[in-house]
């Protein structure tokens, strides 16, 4: 009996928000199964019933709720900052309430709480675009970006630069952010999206699907946080992804065709997509039309220039190793072996 009193004293205890969502899920099943005890942020019912299913205590409140944040972090170690506002099209106000107010909201609760002694946020790799070129090999030390036309990397950038300022804001407190490209995997939301698009035949490959990505399974994103709550160093970025780049193409294609459909050979030059996306804004935002546009230049400058980031940094200061390869993770994404397009290096 003191033998279980003194294993159950020692348990681990994590704080994570987004925890019903795609990273959030994964990240609560992994901690969980390394023996932390994991208390998850609900804003919903659903939310509640969700992250409770996977095993998590759920601690109800809001991301912009300091005080309620407060209390549930304390007795935790580690804050996992999952959550955030990803979509191609929006007003810059709601990704920044989430996004930046969140954030800041978040740091100031758990430096707040004496005994969070680490907060790992989800960055993005977005981060540092800023006007559509191509960036091959990007490390750390890139600028971070910020553009009227991409509101989710601008905010995410400004998100981060405050996490990593807070750094050190009382004694034993640290802030390390780790930035991942598209993140892919069994049950990834964005796929449901993909497949409805070139269904409806809306689809066509910025400059011919050839560029460059990186891309990064969830799995190998939760080792890069779980890794981080120990071995990180405060106050800085990481880039993380999968151990092979691709092209838009292979990546994306191989994605659909785990779901029976194929991306077609259609395309468009970056140019000319450049300019549509600008009118087919313009005109969503004069008459107010619901819903998104066709394409936008969010997207555009996610996936339409060549992109991709060294993980050099990550394997040095984390040991950090992509542990899901891109055949075994399409494999399982199909349930069968699946013919995979070739990529091009490891990253």
């Amino acid at each position: 009996m003191t033998d279980i009193l003194k294993q159950a004293a020692a348990r681990r205890i994590a704080f994570v928000t987004g925890g019903s969502g795609f990273v959030g899920g994964h990240l609560i099943g992994a901690l969980l199964d390394k023996g932390w005890d994991v208390r998850a942020l609900a804003r919903s019912r659903d939310a509640t019933a969700a992250v409770e299913k996977l095993g998590a205590t759920a601690m109800t409140g809001e991301l912009d709720d300091r005080a309620a944040l407060e209390r549930a972090m304390q007795g935790t170690e580690v804050v996992f900052h999952v959550a955030a506002h990803f979509k191609l099209w929006g007003p810059r106000a709601l990704f920044d309430k989430v996004n930046v107010a969140g954030m800041r909201a978040l740091v100031d609760a758990a430096a707040g709480a004496s005994s969070v002694r680490r907060v790992v946020a989800v960055s993005a790799a977005a981060v540092v675009m800023g006007d559509p070129e191509p960036m091959i090999g990007v490390v750390e030390s890139a600028p971070r970006q910020n553009r009227s036309f991409t509101p989710y990397g601008s905010s995410k950038a400004a998100g981060e630069a405050f996490l990593l300022a807070a750094n050190g804001k009382r004694p034993g407190f640290e802030t390390i952010a780790i930035r991942p490209p598209m993140i892919w995997g069994k049950g990834m939301p964005t796929l449901d999206h993909m497949v409805e698009t070139v269904r409806a035949g809306r689809w066509q490959w910025p400059s011919g699907g050839d560029q460059a990505m990186s891309a990064l399974h969830v799995d190998n994103l939760v080792d890069a946080l779980i890794l981080a709550a120990d071995r990180g160093k405060g106050g800085e970025t990481y880039f993380v992804a999968d151990a092979e780049d691709g092209t838009l193409k292979s990546v994306i294609g191989g994605l659909l065709a785990t779901r029976g459909v194929d991306g077609g050979t259609k395309s468009i030059g970056f140019g000319t997509a450049w300019t549509t996306a600008g009118i087919m804004g313009a005109v969503w935002r004069i008459f107010r039309l619901k819903g998104e546009p066709p394409i936008t230049r969010q997207m555009l400058r996610l996936i339409g220039q060549p992109f991709t980031v060294r993980i050099d940094k990550a394997r040095r200061d984390l040991g950090y190793v992509p542990r899901v390869s891109w055949k075994q993770g399409i494999d399982e994404m199909s349930g069968r072996a699946a013919a995979l397009p070739v990529l091009l290096r490891a990253a």
